[in-house]
């Protein structure tokens, strides 16, 4: 198009102006997608065939566009593998690889038959056109990332499946890719086996322990985010060096970074929030851009797209179906799976354009005879439109069902859990800070608290302004994971005091407390606990020192005294150790009683989680089990008040083997509750489907349920 008249020149090559332009579509289509009931993934692909080169051609699909797209469609992959529950993984493994096997054949043998005596292509270009009906992109998982769901059994499974059908269709394509250029022998396949497992092993093993490496010495924002971005890109290449497509190597890496970003962290909210609002969206719109409505007035083109998209959605459903009867799956997880293993892009994209470029011979007239014709090279990119679209309404429809399900099981109203935490020290803010979000329910947006007591018989003239710097500093750590946090200033000649004030005034029914992450825990500050806070209130409390980024914790120790079910809190804290492994993918080793131990794993039952149990009864034996800890463990050591049923004498010996053991290693101490956190029934339901499992679950002949109703 040429507007030379108005002194226009189309496509536009104003850098400003075309970032313009795409934040424009990225700022509105959200906007626009909502009013006509749209996914928005679909708006992002509809705007690019607009602005595209074969729509209003304002921009051109160039280097820049190209290079943002396949930043976005990595991202993808790296999100996918980075938000997979691990725990669940393991448990559905076997279903994935169903899935990915259902998901593999079927269009294979769909889509070569079709090829052949349908469309009438030779045997080599049907298998190959099979091959990009076999593989799926995760376009969609966005939507159930938005929604909260991907811990779904249904969510698991499909993203499990994703790495076994692209990897099994990638390497049909490099199978054909090597039959059509006659480097097909023995030495292909064995580099293509070692180059395989080399890859894997180091993205795997290797990053994993580089990543920890680099989190616990460089805690700056920006720093943190950069690396996460060379290991996705790294992998990347690294799969390509293999001869495996790109998208399997930054899938697995984030298979490898998953147990070192926690759901909650800071991190992760950059990841999610950077490839929603730039990355994802670039590369829609550029798949868009690839959209050319004028092959619609070729009819070989039409008829091959038709058949195209009927094959590849017919077998994707079909996938979806076996699955659904397989494992006995709801109607609405039929049609997630179904909407998440439907779309097409990445991998198909890639095979149809190395099939486009390998040139089998020449016409008469010169045309060169390629492997995939013009025609499958548009109806494939009319294929992508269709299942995407048919996929994000499917996705968007099913995710949303399975949401408000999902919703019956969060907190009620009228449960309000409150979490403070005082901060006097700006060393530990950040970590304490993330202790919260770990350990918090997911439904509690704005139960966080922080406090600063300033000693009113001994403050300073400008103490008031260093304890609002200390709360703002705070704030500023909480908002990086769009938390809401509420910062209290305090006078009060005993700072204690004020603590224990608060928490009976904002009925808080958590308490946070912090040690210096270089110094020890004395006996005095314990003490003064004891006899001031802990006596005065009753609510779950933590003492935490935090030597180590918590995100890079391996294992977290948990060490538990006899009887500690038949005390109030059990179902509190046992909650809270419940959501940091669900937030961190980190195992938990529990050291208790096989009584203890059996009431654990009935509860694991229902609420998988990675459990390792060790035999521990006698606390006098407390400094022998030292040597079996690691320097990348969190030891948490459960205490109890003098008098109660799973108090021990030997639990005053407790700041004396800290300060010997564990100086230098994360430990975590928790005092359980000892009666109803609040006196108007708002108590601390931190996950009421869990918290309901402990206390149904039989103790000797009595449920929890029984028990705290005799407290």
């Amino acid at each position: 198009m040429d507007l030379s008249f108005f002194n226009i020149q189309l496509p536009f090559s104003d850098p400003v102006l075309k970032f313009l332009i795409i934040l424009l579509i990225i700022l509105l289509i959200p906007i626009l997608s909502d009013r006509v009931k749209i996914p928005h993934l679909l708006g992002m692909i509809l705007a690019g065939i607009i602005i595209g080169p074969f729509g209003l051609n304002l921009i051109a699909r160039d280097s820049g566009i190209i290079l943002s797209g396949t930043a976005g469609l990595l991202y993808i992959m790296f999100l996918a593998g980075l938000e997979i529950d691990m725990n669940d993984f393991k448990k559905n493994v076997g279903k994935s690889t169903l899935l990915g096997l259902y998901g593999f054949i079927i269009p294979m043998v769909a889509g070569t038959l079709a090829g052949m005596y349908v469309l009438g292509f030779s045997a080599i270009t049907s298998v190959l056109l099979a091959s990009m009906f076999a593989s799926h992109t995760l376009i969609t998982y966005p939507i159930v990332s938005k929604l909260g769901i991907t811990k779904n059994r249904a969510v698991n499974i499909s993203v499990g499946s994703t790495l076994i059908t692209n990897i099994l269709a990638l390497l049909v394509l490099a199978i054909i890719v090597g039959m059509s250029t006659g480097e097909i022998n023995n030495n292909f396949w064995l580099k293509l086996l070692i180059a395989f497992v080399a890859f894997t092993a180091i993205i795997l093993f290797l990053f994993p322990r580089i990543a920890r490496w680099f989190f616990k010495r460089y805690h700056d924002n920006v720093s943190q985010y950069i690396f996460v971005l060379v290991i996705v890109f790294l992998g990347a290449k690294l799969s390509q060096i293999a001869g495996i497509e790109a998208i399997i190597g930054a899938f697995m890496a984030g298979l490898a970074l998953n147990r070192l970003i926690p759901r909650t962290s800071p991190l992760m909210n950059r990841i999610n929030f950077v490839g929603n609002a730039i990355f994802i969206p670039f590369f829609l719109i550029g798949v868009g851009m690839l959209i050319d409505y004028r092959a619609f007035s070729n009819l070989e083109t039409i008829f091959v797209a038709i058949v195209m998209t009927l094959v590849a959605t017919g077998a994707k459903f079909s996938a979806a179906w076996l699955t659904q009867k397989s494992f006995k799956f709801s109607l609405d997880e039929r049609k997630l799976i179904f909407g998440l293993t439907n779309s097409q892009a990445a991998a198909t994209l890639a095979a149809v354009l190395i099939g486009y470029n390998i040139i089998l011979g020449y016409q008469n007239n010169g045309e060169p005879i390629r492997l995939l014709s013009d025609s499958i090279l548009n109806g494939t990119i009319v294929m992508i439109l269709a299942t995407c679209t048919i996929a994000s309404f499917a996705t968007q429809k099913s995710a949303k069902n399975i949401a408000l399900t999902d919703q019956s099981y969060e907190v009620p109203k009228n449960l309000k859990e409150r979490l403070l935490i005082p901060v006097s020290n700006p060393n530990t803010i950040e970590e304490l800070i993330n202790l919260s979000t770990i350990i918090k329910s997911k439904s509690n947006k704005k139960g966080l608290y922080t406090i600063n007591i300033i000693n009113s018989d001994k403050a300073e003239y400008d103490a008031e302004s260093k304890a609002k710097k200390l709360l703002e500093k705070a704030k500023i750590a909480a908002s990086a994971i769009d938390l809401d946090i509420k910062s209290l200033l305090r006078y009060d000649t005993n700072p204690v005091k004020g603590i224990t004030h608060v928490i009976k005034e904002q009925n808080i029914t958590d308490l946070i407390l912090g040690l210096h992450i270089r110094k020890g825990l004395s006996d005095s500050f314990l003490g003064k606990l004891t006899d001031s806070i802990l006596a005065n209130s009753n609510i779950t409390t933590f003492i935490y020192h935090p030597f180590q980024p918590i995100s890079t914790i391996k294992r977290h120790i948990v060490i538990v005294p006899v009887n500690a079910e038949y005390e109030y809190g059990f179902s509190f804290w046992m909650a809270k150790i419940w959501n940091i492994a669900l937030n961190t993918g980190a195992r938990i080793v529990f050291y208790t009683s096989e009584q203890t131990q059996k009431i654990i794993h009935d509860i694991q039952v229902k609420h998988p989680i990675e459990i390792e149990f060790n035999n521990f009864t006698d606390w006098e034996d407390f400094p022998v089990l030292s040597r079996d800890f690691r320097k990348d463990d969190n030891i948490t050591i459960i205490l109890s008040r003098e008098n109660l049923p799973s108090y021990h004498e030997a639990m005053t010996k407790i700041p004396a083997y800290v300060n010997k053991y564990f100086q230098e290693q994360n430990f975590l101490l928790i005092y359980p509750a000892q009666s109803s956190p609040l006196q108007n029934e708002e108590v601390d339901l931190t996950n009421p489907s869990l918290l309901e499992t402990i206390e149904k679950i039989d103790v000797i002949g009595k449920t929890m349920a029984n028990v705290f109703r005799k407290k």
